[in-house]
């Protein structure tokens, strides 16, 4: 078999290995016993991960998390809303893996209010001269079976197939595309010209918190996250109540017509829109549904929620679990996601619900997937 041959058969096994919307993970005598839904809307795209090419490990650069920064009310740092804080009842019943629904409390600090943009990310790589997981070439060690010639940087791309297709098959619609990076986010032939205020797509975990670093700001926690994007709407289903589309207005960028293959933009979008293009929630921040999803500093595992309400008590600022677990790919740690994304619809992935959750390997990257950055008061 001929090297380009083993990638794209490679591929594939990447690919069907996607994420399958509410899973729950039950733990009794030491093992893992798993229920899993695949109805049409609770099957979601964000759990993609490069390490099921018979991966070993990508070594990628140790980033830590900014030290707390400092502010005032009166002092706002430019660019970000300060969130007061409070408690909330955090989840859906929507989704298994967000169940139960519980109460938490987190303490006041300071987000951005639009996700990191390209040209706030292209700032911080002309300081640093940083290069991002998918400009880099694939690790041989990751990748033993490809040739040097095979090992090109690239990520994932949504690429909409030409008419219907089965829902089962997401190889349908993305591809491994060599070239394919911030700077240029739809391959090897785009680039960001006009785009300026779009945000930054193709940044893995890693990627996310060495910005938040350089910025002296950090990842938010998922409560954190949550928290904020209800702007004090607890328990709707939306960040800007329970209606999907109030008195007939979209509100966020995402899905319509038929999924995979015609996205008709209905809320004027095909695609990722800039950001802020959609009305802000009650706490003034932009796209905490749909458009990409967002990056957030917890470990994933689909029973973290029913652990944490075995507790019996409010969760005071929680941190997400020490561990990970995926049971749709036991050998990779994910990170949690937050937001949805343009795909999101509910013929196949409803989870811009507020209270949903996604999952992330921390290397992959893809053109749905960014992040926004909090700072301590």
């Amino acid at each position: 078999m001929s090297c380009s041959a083993f990638l794209l058969s490679a591929l594939r096994n990447l690919l069907l290995l996607l994420c399958v919307c509410g899973i729950v993970a039950n733990r009794s005598d030491g093992t893992q016993n798993i229920v899993a839904r695949s109805s049409g809307a609770m099957k979601c795209d964000n759990g993609i991960s490069r390490r099921s090419l018979r991966a070993v490990a990508f070594k990628s650069p140790a980033w830590r998390l900014a030290s707390p920064g400092s502010g005032s009310l009166q002092d706002a740092p430019p660019g970000m809303v300060w969130i007061p804080g409070g408690r909330f009842w955090m989840g859906t019943d929507h989704m298994e893996d967000a169940q139960p629904v519980h109460q938490v409390e987190v303490r006041g600090f300071w987000m951005d209010r639009t996700d990191v943009t390209n040209e706030e990310f292209a700032r911080f790589v002309k300081a640093t001269g940083y290069l991002t997981i998918a400009e880099r070439p694939l690790d041989h060690k990751e990748f033993p079976d490809l040739t040097l010639g095979d090992l090109a940087p690239g990520s994932l791309v949504f690429t909409p197939p030409s008419g219907s297709v089965p829902l089962n098959q997401p190889l349908a619609w993305w591809r491994f595309v060599r070239g394919a990076n911030w700077r240029h986010p739809e391959g090897p032939n785009t680039d960001l010209r006009g785009k300026e205020k779009y945000p930054v797509v193709h940044v893995a975990w890693p990627d996310a918190v060495a910005y938040a670093t350089w910025a002296g700001k950090r990842l938010p926690s998922e409560a954190e996250w949550e928290f904020a994007a209800r702007g004090g709407r607890d328990r709707q289903q939306y960040p800007w109540g329970s209606e999907l589309k109030p008195n007939g207005k979209w509100m966020a960028n995402t899905f319509q017509g038929h999924f995979p293959d015609t996205d008709t933009a209905e809320d004027g979008h095909a695609g990722v829109a800039p950001v802020a293009s959609y009305p802000p929630n009650d706490y003034g921040l932009y796209d905490m549904a749909g458009n990409v999803w967002q990056w957030v500093s917890d470990w994933y595992r689909p029973d973290y929620y029913a652990r944490l309400s075995q507790e019996g008590s409010v969760a005071i600022n929680p941190q997400g679990p020490t561990d990970s677990f995926d049971p749709r790919e036991t050998g990779v740690a994910k990170r949690v996601q937050k937001g949805g994304s343009f795909l999101c619809t509910d013929q196949y992935c409803e989870r811009y619900i507020t209270g949903s959750r996604g999952k992330g390997d921390p290397e992959t990257a893809s053109n749905h997937l960014g992040f926004r950055c909090v700072r301590d008061h």
